[in-house]
């Protein structure tokens, strides 16, 4: 019975801890920041992960290389949208808006997933799916516009919540493209394609005179960064996925709002009432789009939530 308490344990904790960090990605991030510009944290981010990426998927999931490498192209485009775009997006986003405003926005992923996915493929959405996506929609311009709903029409809105947006915009294409890759193993997918993030940014890395921090506290940030989010978390949540199914996983992934606020908090930030209005009507809309309908005969395919592991990264 111990036994068997154990087995069931060990791949909650597992995520708990993956989505932890998940977490730890934008309240160090939005630290690191302040010393550091976005090009730089995300070059050196994925110079640091890249090499353990490798290893790990070596050991873990022993994938035929060769058929990963030749994916190369598809590879490429999701190195650019999701490692590249994506990260300087948050990045940039984090040094004019708080960790907390960035995660909760982040939580509507799933409802601009399910609109993108709508737009690009024609995938149905379910009436109670559109009523979940339209709850964290409004949710998300609560936080945008701090309560000031009408500042939307004057696009009265914080720089650092605009990039925010455009990034789970860039992120939502890179997951739905991304299902499409197959033949190859998730992490030796993301070990690929954080080897093409840093190579793709030598260049500019080279040209803008990136060098490793001289500030202990960046410094440490950054191993954090290069280490935690973007190796524990994926080998975390890839060992999980052994024993718990996605879609039981996913909802795993609200955690890092959770966490990212918890967080935050401790640390001496405070909540608005925005926030706090915002963030319950984004709950609320995850919560419907995430529910699964009674099984009924239907010809149709309807939009489901994503539960890859890099959605919130």
């Amino acid at each position: 019975m111990n036994a068997g308490r154990a087995e069931a344990v060990g791949p909650v904790l597992a995520l708990i801890l993956a989505t932890l960090f998940w977490a730890g990605n934008y309240v160090v991030g939005a630290f690191a920041v302040r010393t550091m510009d976005p090009l730089e944290l995300t070059y050196l981010r994925w110079v640091i992960a890249a090499v353990p990426l490798l290893v790990i998927a070596q050991v873990v999931e022993r994938p035929d290389w060769g058929a990963v490498w030749r994916r190369w192209p598809v590879h490429l485009g999701l190195s650019l949208s999701g490692m590249i775009a994506y990260t300087l997006l948050l990045y940039g986003a984090l040094r004019h808006t708080s960790a907390i405003d960035a995660s909760l926005i982040n939580a509507a992923n799933p409802a601009v997933i399910a609109l993108c996915a709508l737009a690009l493929f024609r995938d149905r959405i379910r009436p109670r799916a559109a009523t979940g996506i339209l709850l964290g929609l409004l949710g998300v311009l609560v936080v945008l516009t701090d309560g000031n709903l009408p500042a939307v029409l004057g696009l009265q809105i914080n720089r650092g919540n605009a990039l925010m947006l455009a990034a789970i915009l860039v992120w939502s294409l890179y997951t739905l493209f991304g299902r499409h890759l197959t033949g190859s193993p998730p992490i030796a997918s993301t070990a690929v394609q954080a080897v093409l993030a840093a190579v793709v940014l030598t260049p500019m890395a080279l040209w803008s005179g990136v060098h490793w921090p001289q500030e202990h506290e960046a410094a440490w940030s950054l191993l954090f960064i290069g280490i935690f989010p973007s190796v524990g978390s994926y080998l975390l949540w890839n060992m999980a996925l052994r024993r718990v199914p996605a879609g039981r996983a996913g909802v795993f992934l609200n955690l890092i709002t959770v966490f990212t606020v918890l967080i935050s908090v401790a640390m001496g930030a405070s909540l608005s009432l925005a926030q706090l209005g915002g963030g319950a009507l984004v709950f609320c809309g995850i919560a419907l789009v995430s529910s699964r309908p009674q099984p009924a005969a239907a010809s149709t395919r309807s939009i489901e939530p994503t539960t890859d592991p890099q959605d919130t990264v």
